[in-house]
């Protein structure tokens, strides 16, 4: 496998194009396993007991992973030559080794009843089922976490194809076990989906740990001033306003789930929401690739120009599928036959979606600048931008509470859209600056003397 061969010309849309497709595939792929997951446990024995245990499964391991979510974007920005590979993955190490304990001490001690049963009052049913699926996904954070980091420093390498092979094994291994065990009743719908999970995670993190280990001592510069200057102080400046990130955007949602039970209709809009909020992630996981992409290209000559042209035509051609998704059949035929919701939902679901379309396309402005200002390393702007979503959100849920006058998943919608557009537009004003720099820098130098009289 050959690393794109650019040298000194300028990025081409071509490059950009090869670089994110293979990442934007990935996120659509993993976006399948889970729509796949709670097709199947939905069709075992005693599927909402099951389906509830598997949320709080999903959700109790994301949490305790988010940390190692940043570790790509702190791969992709700073792995810039082997010996600064190897400092990093030892932080990455250290993050990765942290989160495991915390996963095994919340699910084989006492704090596990006592954090589910009493501080979320998950009923008991609920809570024994999803226990043993947590055991089982207690390498998820090590998993996951790893396979980024080392995702992060291929991107950079050239190599994003590396990107979906490895979600094409994941998803071969986990779908396999999911259909064997379905099939023949081994476990129950929660245990099954945890253990093929983790399983595929663990396939996949083992397909990367290979290709890296061909591809990055070959690719990346053998030393260099990059691993000098990555200290352990340094390293926690970029990484740690990204961990607040996700942690502040997870409570997002859990704020927006809480409020709709306080407006009207409230079991209808509990009820859609997490289907809304699914369909709208499906048609934003193209812009979800694009953060490394312009990390890893942002220094070639002519990227401003060019990936600024490909994130307007990206964002145009996202937010006008999602808006023929709603004006065909598509959205209808996805409520009703994927997900399943009852006909006197699905129209519900169809509306709250036609508000967020223009949701798509400020995600994927939302993820060049926020490229622009990892690749700046100027990460604390991206923690701000995050503040400023939780505001505007929170604003715009207290309006709709107060008012009255719209199901709870109409204002729920357009507060995440409102505060998406704010969020981006925090992000913009930071990256500005940074953006007028990259393009001082790739300005040619005006000729002076005899030469610019020459070249009159």
């Amino acid at each position: 496998m050959r690393a794109p061969a650019v040298g000194g010309s300028s990025l081409s849309g071509t490059l950009v194009l090869r670089q994110w497709s293979p990442l934007a595939l990935s996120w659509l792929f993993m976006t399948a396993e889970l729509v796949i997951v709670v097709a199947v446990i939905a069709r075992l024995d005693d599927p909402e007991v099951q389906l509830a245990a598997w949320g709080v499964v999903f959700a109790i391991a994301t949490v305790i992973q988010s940390p190692a979510t940043a570790l790509l974007p702190a791969s992709t920005a700073l792995a810039r030559d082997w010996p600064s590979f190897r400092r990093l993955r030892s932080f990455a190490l250290a993050v990765l080794l942290t989160l495991t304990t915390l996963h095994a001490l919340l699910v084989l001690t006492p704090l596990y009843d006592l954090l589910l049963l009493g501080a979320m009052g998950i009923p008991q049913e609920v809570v024994a089922a999803a226990r043993w699926a947590l055991v089982a996904m207690v390498p998820w954070s090590f998993g996951t976490g790893y396979r980024r980091f080392l995702q992060g420093a291929i991107i950079r390498a050239g190599f994003s194809a590396v990107v979906i092979w490895g979600t094409v094994v994941r998803l071969g291994v986990s779908v396999t076990l999911l259909v064997a065990g379905a099939a023949l009743e081994l476990l129950p719908g929660a245990q099954l989906a945890g253990s093929a999970i983790i399983v595929g995670v663990l396939a996949e993190m083992l397909f990367v740990r290979w290709r890296a280990g061909v591809l990055l001592p070959r690719h990346l510069e053998p030393g260099g001033e990059a691993s000098a200057t990555l200290s352990p102080r340094r390293f926690a400046a970029f990484y740690s306003p990204l961990v607040v990130m996700t942690l502040l955007s997870m409570l997002v949602q859990t704020l927006v789930t809480a409020v709709l039970g306080r407006m009207p209709r409230p079991l209808e809009s509990l009820a859609v929401w997490p289907a809304v909020f699914g369909f709208l992630v499906l048609w934003q996981s193209p812009a979800l690739a694009y953060t490394e992409v312009v990390i890893s290209l942002l220094q070639r000559p002519g990227a401003v120009a060019t990936l600024r042209r490909f994130t307007w035509w990206l964002a145009g051609l996202v937010s006008l599928g999602l808006a023929a998704a709603v004006a065909t059949p598509l959205a209808g035929f996805w409520y009703r036959g994927v997900m399943g919701l009852p006909a006197t939902l699905v129209e519900l679901a169809i509306f709250a979606t036609a508000l967020a379309l223009a949701l798509p396309g400020l995600r994927v402005l939302h993820s060049w600048f926020q490229g622009v200002i990892v690749a700046g390393e100027r990460t604390r702007g991206i923690f701000e931008s995050v503040v400023v979503f939780l505001a505007v959100v929170a604003l715009v849920l207290a309006l709709g509470v107060a008012w009255g006058g719209a199901p709870g998943v109409y204002v729920g919608t357009v507060a995440t859209l409102l505060g998406m557009a704010a969020q981006t537009a925090w992000l913009a004003l930071r990256a500005a600056p940074m953006l007028r720099l990259r393009v001082a820098a790739e300005a040619p130098v005006p000729a002076s003397g005899p030469d610019r009289r020459r070249n009159r």
